[in-house]
């Protein structure tokens, strides 16, 4: 009931559902990702965690990934694990787990009774003995205090967390949590100055880490947005689980013109072309990018159809 999400069983919010994808089709999308410029893979699973069947399926799905693009790191988002099963993982070739803190301990129990926080802290250090790296970030935005997210970037810190997603609390209609005063304890909205103040501290309190700017950059960050690559090392592509971002071909011309290069070795002008070509198909199939013109204007976080939740279907 993680009252953030938009799958919660407290949200109301319109999304699609449907079953686990199959091989072929997680497949197809690990090769478009690839073919963007994407360094790494995430795959990511609802539910509480894995079943014993569920993992050697999530496994399988790894090996045929790394045995098509050898040179695509993966990650995978599978929800609560023991040791054996993140085990299980890192031998089919799973380089990163994510599962986010999200929040400090003391404000866990706030946005969520379903599990606890050392729920997530026992999942990460699982990771760790089975030998994968660790990614584990936080939504920004949910009524947390300065000092808690000090607390939490010193926390990830201590982990040693190989990578931090920073999130930015995205404003879902029917989701529980709605944006109120953000993290600046009951003053203004989330400001692009303060997000970029985020980002710096996790910068500085994780000098070694993979600090990632993530979901509601668009949205919070605004004209600010190209300024989010000097504290961060990555940012996302066509959009975040449910919520739609902006159009890859933006994001190629601010990684472009902030003087940034891919890791992954691609042409980012290249990509850039590619991605124009897409963006004029998907205008004429009347498909809306994220409006970014930030929560104090009063605007929501749009939904993906299911089109874009399965583009290779």
């Amino acid at each position: 009931d993680c009252s953030y999400c938009s799958q919660a069983k407290t949200s109301t919010a319109d999304i699609e559902p449907y079953t686990l994808k199959p091989e072929s089709e997680v497949l197809a999308e690990a090769g478009r990702a690839s073919a963007a410029g994407a360094h790494r893979y995430c795959m990511v699973f609802s539910g509480r965690g894995p079943t014993d069947r569920r993992t050697e399926k999530l496994a399988g799905y790894v090996r045929s990934i790394k045995r098509s693009f050898p040179g695509l790191e993966v990650c995978v988002s599978a929800g609560l694990l023991d040791e054996d099963k993140a085990r299980q993982l890192k031998d089919a070739g799973v380089d990163r787990l994510n599962h986010n803190l999200n929040t400090s301990r003391e404000r866990y129990g706030d946005i969520c009774t379903t599990h606890t926080y050392d729920d997530r802290l026992n999942t990460l250090a699982a990771a760790q003995k089975a030998g994968l790296q660790t990614c584990s970030g936080l939504i920004v935005g949910m009524r947390e205090t300065h000092e808690e997210l000090v607390t939490l970037a010193e926390s990830l810190r201590d982990l040693g967390a190989d990578s931090i997603p920073v999130n930015f609390l995205l404003p879902f209609e029917g989701a529980a949590l709605q944006i109120a005063g953000g993290s600046e304890s009951g003053g203004a909205p989330l400001s692009p100055a303060y997000c970029l103040r985020v980002l710096c501290l996790f910068r500085f309190a994780n000098p070694a880490a993979d600090v990632r700017c993530a979901a509601g950059r668009e949205f919070h960050l605004r004209s600010l947005e190209a300024l989010c690559l000097h504290p961060a090392n990555s940012v996302f592509l066509d959009g975040y689980l449910n919520s739609r971002g902006a159009e890859r071909e933006r994001a190629y011309r601010m990684i472009a013109d902030a003087g940034f290069a891919l890791s992954a070795g691609h042409d980012v002008e290249a990509l850039r072309e590619e991605a124009a070509l897409d963006r004029q198909r998907a205008e004429a199939e009347a498909l809306q990018p994220l409006t970014v013109g930030g929560a104090d204007a009063g605007e929501r976080a749009a939904i993906k159809s299911l089109g874009e939740l399965r583009p290779a279907r």
